[in-house]
């Protein structure tokens, strides 16, 4: 198969516009392919397609799909690159089609952005079908023509990371325990050299004195793990490596505050702080990016027993702040306080913590863009001019001190895991807990409950968990090497 990109007409003429490799295929067939289209009635609106069969013997079937207007590019009320994202949009689609069809190999026209086409296909055909006896026809995109292969390659890179995301993300929670999802991490970085992996176990995490972390891990009969990863891509292994924070709950019953059981399944991606993070690196290490990285995931399960957290418990954090549990079901950041606290071991460069950790976070901004909660201008900064770039957006919002007073205002302890207006702002109370684990210059958190999982809002990527935000991760990343070698 074959898909060939094609720009809204702009001409008074209304005829279609090709991009080179359209143009090109079009003389090849002696100009078939620009008058089967304009037979077919008004021009291609953007992602729309239509498929045409025989024009030629290497291309049984070819789809023509529209990229919308030639030369869009940033649009700044949208905050994103919207040529990049049309070209994404139109090659996902076009290979969705190729596979309904039943053939296994696709080339993608570059469309003049060869990652971003690449990105579009590699994203818009995975599917998790890991546990089904009948499965979609497995299609292999692969790059039309010969301009463009590096950045081709570079965005089978990004869009194979986000997708072991999409993998760890969806599977189900008796399939990716925190120790199987530990193994599976450490099994795709075993061919990297400059990679060091530590799962650590429970007697470890008591050895840090992790009480925050170990209270929420003690109610399931899963033992928690401590992924510690570390990637060495500088020159100079001393460097400051940036450090990568990710919640890592495989399952969220609530605990004793026990979720209402309708979504309950889809609790199994609650650990997506620790599976966009860990892809990331999977994929800084693949890109071989000449920066250090050092990824953290605390991971355990949050089950109702005996032995779990009850409301009104007070645990004590690594850094001997004491933390009244006032909600079994807030227990992300009670894991991400003792593994922020253990991030200022390492003299980071900036530390960036990523967590599905608020349904708050989803009222306030559904899914069009990642939360971010920033001490540092730098940094917030770097994450958006990534986030343009990805189409994977993230919006700043505050840290006030209004907020810190709403969760250290507690009658038990130091702080409160829950702000003590409840619902009010519970995605600014949640980043204002957190600062109080955190004394590092640049520091991120970034809030991915909105971004979790995917209904049809982004058009190249199925229904199902989305691996949302890695790819804005790896570009952050990689900016973030470029500057240090500047």
């Amino acid at each position: 198969g074959l898909v060939l990109g094609v720009y809204s007409g702009e001409k008074d003429d209304g005829a279609a516009q090709f991009t080179s490799a359209g143009d090109a295929f079009d003389r090849l067939v002696s100009g078939k392919l620009r008058a089967l289209l304009s037979l077919c009635g008004p021009p291609l609106k953007k992602g729309k397609t239509r498929i045409f069969h025989g024009l030629h013997q290497d291309f049984p079937s070819v789809v023509v799909v529209g990229l919308g207007k030639k030369n869009a590019g940033i649009n700044e009320q949208e905050n994103w690159n919207e040529g990049k994202e049309n070209i994404r949009t139109a090659v996902a689609v076009g290979c969705r089609q190729i596979q309904d069809l039943e053939i296994p190999c696709v080339e993608v026209d570059p469309c003049g952005d060869a990652q971003a086409a690449a990105e579009g296909a590699v994203l818009g055909l995975h599917e998790y079908n890991e546990l089904k006896q009948k499965k979609k026809p497995v299609v292999t995109p692969q790059l039309h023509g010969s301009a463009g292969s590096q950045a081709w390659q570079k965005g089978v890179t990004y869009a194979e990371g986000q997708n072991l995301a999409r993998y760890l993300m969806e599977a189900p929670a008796n399939y990716i325990t925190p120790i199987k999802f530990a193994e599976h991490i450490e099994q795709k970085l075993r061919t990297f050299s400059n990679v060091k992996v530590h799962i650590r176990p429970e007697s470890w995490i008591t050895t840090q004195e992790m009480g925050a972390f170990l209270s929420v891990a003690k109610g399931s009969a899963e033992p928690p793990i401590f992924l510690e990863i570390h990637y060495l891509g500088s020159a100079n292994t001393g460097d400051s490596p940036l450090v990568f924070v990710g919640k890592g709950v495989t399952f969220d019953s609530g605990g004793i505050s026990l979720k209402p059981s309708s979504g309950m399944d889809a609790m199994r991606a609650d650990m997506g702080g620790a599976a966009t993070v860990c892809s990331a690196i999977v994929t800084a290490a693949a890109l071989n990016l000449p920066l250090n990285i050092i990824g953290l995931a605390p991971l355990c399960e949050n089950m109702p027993s005996g032995k779990a957290n009850k409301p009104g418990d007070v645990v004590r954090a690594k850094n001997g702040k004491t933390i009244q549990v006032d909600n079994t079901d807030a227990e992300g950041r009670l894991l991400l306080a003792d593994a922020l606290c253990y991030a200022h071991n390492f003299n980071a460069r900036a530390i960036v913590n990523a967590a599905t950790l608020t349904g708050a976070m989803d009222v306030a901004l559904g899914s069009a863009a990642t939360g971010v909660f920033t001490n540092s201008s730098w940094l917030w900064t770097h994450l958006y001019e990534a986030s343009i770039l990805t189409g994977d957006r993230v919006w700043r919002m505050p840290l006030f001190e209004h907020y810190t007073k709403q969760v250290t205002d507690c009658p038990l302890a130091d702080v409160s895991n829950i702000g003590k207006y409840s619902r009010a702002g519970g995605a600014c109370t949640a980043a204002a807990f957190l600062k109080e684990f955190v004394t590092a210059s640049h520091w991120a958190h970034l809030d991915i409950a909105g971004v979790m999982s995917n209904k049809d809002e982004v058009p190249y990527l199925r229904k199902g968990m989305a691996g949302r935000p890695t790819r804005t991760l790896v570009e952050f990343a990689a900016r973030l090497s470029q500057d240090s070698h500047n």
